[in-house]
């Protein structure tokens, strides 16, 4: 009995050994086939999806390229700085870092908690945009989780407000927003590189990898300006616009011969390094932007129309009357005293409305029309910006009487500064009138002949009359230099009407007269101390700014002066 129980104890011990050895033999086999799948057949998978959890590509950005004068003067450059970002929930899962993040940030710790509960389902928060690296580093030694920086690239304006309509600004990202900024954003922006990095479970970088596509970085931009002058343009434009209590104003000198715009300021005007300031009414390069009618600025076009169409010679005269004048029972035309019978230098000195509008009616609407159109009027400039208003010069088939008599002396037409400056510039050039550009670059042929070599040696030598003595623009004169220009007092524009009180004060002229090489326009924009004429409150800027601006440029005096 014993033997036989010890026989079934043996048989049931080998059937559990073979039991056990062949579940182990089994599952080592699982094991195998396992591990053979992960290491040979899924090797490239899991290691793609390792990658995935730890190994990122981030984008590197480029650096852009600066902006700078004719002389090489930094107006824009971009500096080093650091942003910090967030992941929400895992800076809230640690609440005793709070307060201390909160003091850095310059924030109370409950407006920081609020402001992360509300995006704690986010896995990316700013939390500051560009600030130094410095002050990211005194909150990066916090080593709070889930808080991280990365580097990015801050513009900065070094000339100010000074240049803040030329230059324009950039937005947090990086993109030109206004001015050169904006219409070179192709060669300033560069072009991103990328890098892999590996994080940690939390995000953290914890190793660097290689570039795989290096930053391209962008192209320095060179103006045509010169910061010297624009200082000076703008210091003498600010204080004649707070002197006469205007609205606003601009100032624009230009080089006749090659086109460049050496200055061109605004008022009034606003601080690219101060974002708060990229919303107010001064934002707006109202040089590029606004339209005006010309006024009496426009008459020198009109005598060198009818000079080079043999309608009018230097030595005519034009019976302005007593000073009222109606044209076809309509218009009444007025000057501001009674000049009787002058001659053309007169008529421009004393600027005569009935003079010009008698030459106008004299010439036609379609000869008056080619003459201005000859000139750019009504046709872009494109000198380097963007948002450049056209200007208006209506088809002359719809002028009839009025229409001609009034855009002989410069209403019903509107143009913005540069087309002005254009125009004058055709006749400080013997007739040629160059491609106006913000931009110092290879320009080609002049675009066009205005008039002739000697029709703009004609009109340059009766607006000389206008810088005299005997005309409106007294105060216009540069000392050491003979100076060619006209004046313009314009009454402002209400829709169906014009307003008896609100004027808009400009001068242009060049310099010097026998050859000039500088041309510039003022526009004070309402004035209301008390004067409202051109050569009473935009011919001192000038002569202020073409001193300065002469001497800068060496130009030698004049003689005859």
């Amino acid at each position: 009995m014993k033997a036989a129980s010890a026989l079934v104890v043996r048989e049931v011990r080998g059937w559990r050994n073979l039991l056990v050895q062949g579940m182990l033999a089994f599952g080592a086999g699982i094991v195998l086939v396992r591990a053979f799948e992960l290491q040979i057949l899924q090797r490239d998978f899991l290691a793609h999806e390792g990658d995935k959890r730890s190994v990122r590509v981030v984008e590197v950005p480029p650096h852009r390229g600066a902006i700078r004068d004719r002389r090489g003067e930094a107006l824009a450059l971009s500096a080093p700085a650091d942003s910090l970002w967030t992941i929400p929930s895992e800076l809230l899962a640690a609440p005793e870092y709070l307060p201390a993040l909160a003091r850095l940030l310059d924030m109370k710790e409950r407006e920081l908690k609020d402001f992360l509960t509300e995006r704690s389902g986010k896995q990316f928060v700013y939390l500051r945009r560009q600030i130094s690296p410095e002050e990211a580093a005194r909150i990066m030694a916090l080593k709070a989780p889930g808080l991280f920086s990365q580097r990015e690239y801050r513009r900065y304006y070094p000339a100010g407000e000074i240049a803040g309509h030329v230059v324009g600004f950039t937005d947090l990202d990086d993109r030109g927003q206004e001015g050169i900024e904006a219409s070179q954003e192709s060669v300033l922006a560069g072009k991103a590189g990328a890098r892999r990095v590996i994080r940690d479970r939390t995000g953290r970088v914890v190793e660097e990898g290689e570039d795989m596509q290096a930053a391209q970085p962008g192209q320095d931009v060179l103006l045509a300006l010169d910061l010297r002058l624009q200082y000076f343009a703008y210091r003498e434009l600010k204080a004649a616009v707070a002197q006469n209590r205007a609205k606003g104003g601009l100032v624009v000198v230009a080089d006749s011969r090659t086109g460049d715009i050496l200055a061109i300021a605004n008022q009034p005007g606003f601080n690219p390094n101060r974002p708060e300031e990229r919303a107010s009414a001064g934002l707006r390069n109202r040089a590029v932007t606004d339209v005006f009618e010309p006024g009496s600025t426009i008459k020198p076009l009109l005598i060198a129309r009818g000079l080079e169409l043999g309608s009018v010679h230097e030595s005519d005269h034009v019976d302005t009357g007593k000073g009222v004048w109606t044209v076809n029972r309509g218009l009444t035309i007025h000057d501001t005293h009674a000049h009787g019978v002058v001659d053309l230098a007169t008529l421009l000195a004393v600027s005569s409305n009935i003079g010009a509008a008698k030459i106008g009616l004299q010439m036609g609407p379609e000869a008056i029309y080619t003459g201005y159109r000859n000139f750019g009027i009504g046709t872009p400039v494109t000198a380097g910006f963007r948002g450049e208003a056209n200007g208006v010069l209506a088809p002359f088939a719809r002028w009839g009487e009025t229409g001609t008599a009034t855009a002989s002396y410069g209403y019903g037409v509107s143009v913005n500064a540069l087309q002005l400056v254009r125009a004058y510039c055709a006749i400080a050039n013997d007739g040629l009138m160059p491609q106006l550009s913000i931009l110092d670059q290879q320009r080609g042929e002049t675009v066009q002949r205005a008039i002739s070599a000697g029709v703009a040696r004609q009109v340059r030598h009766l607006l000389e009359g206008v810088v005299s003595d005997e005309g409106t623009a007294k105060k216009a004169e540069v000392k050491g230099y003979k100076v060619a220009g006209k004046t313009g007092t314009i009454r402002k524009n209400e829709g169906r009407g014009y307003f008896e009180n609100r004027h808009q004060s400009v001068f242009i002229g060049m310099v010097p007269a026998e050859h000039p090489r500088l041309v510039g326009l003022v526009m004070i924009d309402e004035p209301a101390a008390g004067q409202y004429y051109g050569g009473l409150v935009a011919a001192p800027v000038f002569a202020n700014v073409m001193e300065a601006a002469a001497r800068m440029m060496q130009l030698p005096p004049d003689p005859s002066s």
